[in-house]
C-alpha cells in the first residue's frame, strides 16, 4: 500500500511497504535535470550530483562511502533530462542509518575546491567516454536534430568547458533555486512503515530543506525537424530517427507503447524481423518512446555497414509505412499487452524500481501509483485505442534524423 504526506514547507514523502522483505530502498529525487538548465548551466544537475558524495561539514568524500559500506548499504545517483535522484537500498536494520547518510550529504555537502577539481576531471573523462560510445553519441545528436539547442535537447553531461567552468558558487546558487521543498520527493520502498519514513525525515532532513524559496522554471520544447551527423572514424555508422509522439500522460500513451513494441520493442518486432532476420542489414535494430510532461520522442535506432545506410534508411522507412497502412494482428495486439504486463509486475517485486517509480509519479503528477489500477488500465487497452494510437505516431511533419560514422552528410530525410 502507498501512502504520502506533506510536510510544513512542502516536502512530499511517498512510503509504499512491501510486506515479507527484509530491505529498504529509499531515495530523495529533485525535479530538475539538463532540460531546464540554460546553455551556460548545461550540465551543471549532472556535475551535482557527482559533487554531493565528495563531503559534507561531517563526513569527508570516503567517510560518506565507507559508512555505507559498513552497514552493508548500497548508494548510488542518476541525473536525467528533468530528475535527479539519489538513492540507497539497505537491510531494514540499517535503515535509519542509511537515510541518515543520505540525508548529510544531500542537506549539507560542502564542495571542496580540491574534490571541485578532482571531479571536474572524472566528469570530463565521463564525457569522453560518451562521446567514445557511438550509440549514446548517436540518441544526443538525435535529440538536438529533434529538440534543438535548448530544453530536451541538451545533452545531460554538458560540455566539458562548461564543466571546467563551474564555481562552487555556481553549485550552491543552483541548489539553492532548484533543491527546495516543493521540488523534492523523499521516496521509501521495502520493509518500512510510514510512521517510521516520517520520523527519519524529520529528523534527518524536512527542517534543513525549510527556507529555500521555489523558484519555478519553465522548459523550452521547440522542434527542429534536423538532420544531424557527426563524423567518426569506427566501423559502422550509428543512424536514429526521432518522430514527436503524445504526451507522458496522455490517454493514449500506453496504447503508443504497446503500438511501438509491436514495430521495434524486441526480437519478434516488425523492425527486428525485416531489418535484421529477413534483410540482414542490422544487427542491432529497435525502437523506444522517451516520454516527457510536453510531448515524447519515438526513437528508431540502427547500427549499419557503411556501405548499406541507404538500404538500411530505406528498409527502416518502409518498415514504418507498412506498419501504418496494414495496422497489426490480434495475435501481435494480445502479446504485447502481456508484456506491458509483465513488466509492471516484474518492477513490483523491485524495491529500488517501486521507490524510482513512486516518487516520479508524485513529481510528475502529486499522486500516488495504484497498482492495481495501472493493470486495469493495461487490460483495457483495446485494438481499437491502438488503431488510434498508431494514426497519431510517426508523422514524418517533425521527423529528425542523426547519424554518427564515417559520414559526412546528414540523412536525407525529406
Amino acid at each position: 500500500m502507498v501512502i504520502t504526506k506533506q510536510f510544513p514547507g512542502g516536502l512530499r514523502l511517498v512510503v509504499n511497504k512491501m510486506e515479507g522483505l527484509y530491505s529498504v530502498s529509499m531515495g530523495i529525487l529533485v525535479g530538475t535535470g539538463s532540460c531546464f538548465e540554460s546553455a551556460e548551466e548545461n550540465g551543471i544537475s549532472h556535475f551535482i550530483e557527482h559533487m554531493m558524495f565528495k563531503g559534507t561539514h561531517k563526513r569527508t568524500a570516503f567517510e560518506i562511502s565507507d559508512a555505507m559500506d559498513r552497514i552493508g548499504a548500497q548508494v548510488n545517483a542518476f541525473t536525467s533530462k528533468d530528475i535527479t535522484c539519489y538513492y540507497a537500498k539497505s537491510t531494514y536494520d540499517h535503515a535509519e542509518e542509511a537515510f541518515e547518510i543520505l540525508a548529510d550529504f544531500f542537506s549539507d555537502s560542502v564542495f571542496p575546491e580540491e574534490e571541485m577539481v578532482r571531479e571536474k576531471g572524472v566528469v570530463c573523462e565521463e564525457i569522453a567516454m560518451s562521446e567514445d560510445t557511438p550509440d549514446d553519441l548517436c540518441r544526443d545528436v538525435l535529440a538536438q536534430a529533434f529538440y534543438g539547442d535548448e530544453g530536451y535537447g541538451r545533452t545531460i553531461l554538458g560540455p566539458a568547458k562548461n564543466v571546467r567552468s563551474f564555481t562552487r558558487e555556481d553549485l550552491k546558487k543552483y541548489i539553492e533555486e532548484r533543491y527546495n521543498p516543493q521540488n523534492v520527493v523523499v521516496s521509501f520502498a521495502g520493509n518500512i512503515g510510514m510512521e517510521e519514513a516520517v520520523a527519519l525525515v524529520e529528523k534527518y532532513l524536512s527542517s534543513a530543506l525549510i527556507g529555500r524559496p521555489f523558484q519555478k522554471r519553465e522548459k523550452k520544447l521547440a522542434f527542429a525537424e534536423s538532420s544531424l551527423y557527426k563524423y567518426k572514424d569506427i566501423e559502422q555508422v550509428h543512424i536514429a530517427f526521432g518522430y514527436p509522439s503524445l504526451p507522458r500522460e496522455d490517454k493514449l500513451m500506453d496504447a503508443s507503447v504497446l503500438v511501438n513494441n509491436i514495430l521495434g520493442g524486441g526480437m519478434s518486432s516488425r523492425l527486428f524481423q525485416t531489418v535484421r532476420e529477413k534483410m540482414g542489414l542490422a544487427y542491432t535494430v529497435y525502437s523506444y518512446i522517451s516520454s516527457y510532461t510536453e510531448g515524447s520522442i519515438l526513437y528508431i535506432y540502427a547500427g549499419i555497414n557503411p556501405a548499406n545506410v541507404g538500404k538500411a534508411q530505406e528498409a527502416i522507412f518502409k518498415a514504418v509505412e507498412d506498419f501504418r497502412r496494414d495496422k497489426f494482428t490480434k495475435e501481435e495486439f494480445l502479446r504485447e499487452k502481456e508484456q506491458l504486463k509483465s513488466s509492471l509486475i516484474f518492477s513490483q517485486e523491485s524495491t529500488i524500481a517501486q521507490m524510482t517509480s513512486c516518487a516520479k509519479q508524485m513529481l510528475y503528477k502529486n499522486e500516488v501509483i495504484d497498482f492495481s489500477k495501472r493493470i486495469k488500465e493495461i487490460e483495457d487497452i483495446t485494438m481499437e485505442d491502438c488503431v488510434q494510437a498508431l494514426e497519431l505516431n510517426y508523422h514524418t511533419q517533425h521527423l529528425a534524423a542523426a547519424a554518427v560514422g564515417k559520414i559526412k552528410k546528414p540523412l536525407v530525410i525529406r
